[in-house]
């Protein structure tokens, strides 16, 4: 047999332990479904989508929509679209409104595009309320006394009150507000305005979802007269 030069010897063992390198390294390599040491960019016109293994429509999609645009689209496992930031436009300037849709695929929370704000729901304003004193609700009882009433769904932790209130001529008196119940906050003088931004209860948990009965109560701490209340705004608020 004839003898190989030492250097191609050397070089065939070099090239074997390079090749076994290579081995180990694809065999050793992470699994292609875990993302380490960072997150994953999508550039040049890409997008992202997670499929029910059954097939049908993504059930979240990113990226690139159509034309120019870029958006976003989470659906149930029903295929029905829960919720969607983009146009369908082409456009890759143009506002996107950010739509979240209940079970049927209805559109019940989206955001004004031209100004700010909530486009869906309209949400419920106050009317003027009457501004004769004579026709409010009002009291001549010595005893708190209720005078107004209604009934909520408590869906936030906070709530503001602001009424007006009155008392005759030489009277005084005093209004104070129940909630299921018991005084929320202080009484305040009549002829002084009622105004109270404050938890509904100090255990949220517990009326969550319920119904809740707010109370207006007021008396005269005079001889004789009347107290007059006008409650004129009522409205939930984050804590």
């Amino acid at each position: 047999m004839p003898q190989l030069p030492e250097d191609i010897i050397d070089r065939l063992a070099q090239m074997e332990r390079r090749i076994q390198q290579l081995s180990t390294a694809v065999n050793t390599r992470p699994a292609l479904n875990t993302i380490s040491g960072g997150g994953i960019t999508i550039t040049d016109g890409g997008s992202l989508s997670v499929r029910p293994p059954a097939g049908g429509p993504a059930v979240f999609a990113v990226g690139r929509w159509s034309g120019d645009e870029y958006g976003l689209a989470i659906r149930r496992q029903t295929g029905k679209l829960a919720l969607a930031v983009h146009n369908g436009d082409g456009s890759g300037t143009s506002q996107q409104a950010m739509r979240i849709y209940d079970s049927a695929e209805r559109e019940i929370i989206s955001d004004d595009v031209p100004n700010g704000g909530l486009a869906r729901p309209w949400l419920a304003m106050l009317p003027p309320q009457d501004s004769s004193t004579a026709r409010w609700p009002q009291t001549t009882a010595t005893a708190f006394t209720t005078i107004a009433m209604s009934y909520n769904v408590v869906w936030q932790p906070k709530m503001r009150l602001l009424m007006q209130t009155r008392a005759s001529s030489g009277a005084t008196g005093s209004v104070q507000v129940l909630v299921n119940g018991a005084p929320w906050g202080s009484a305040v003088a009549a002829g002084s305005d009622f105004d109270r931004s404050d938890l509904i209860s100090d255990d949220f948990a517990s009326v969550y979802g319920t119904l809740v009965k707010v109370e207006v109560q007021a008396r005269v701490t005079s001889a004789t007269g009347t107290v007059f209340v006008n409650p004129v705004l009522m409205h939930g608020r984050q804590t």
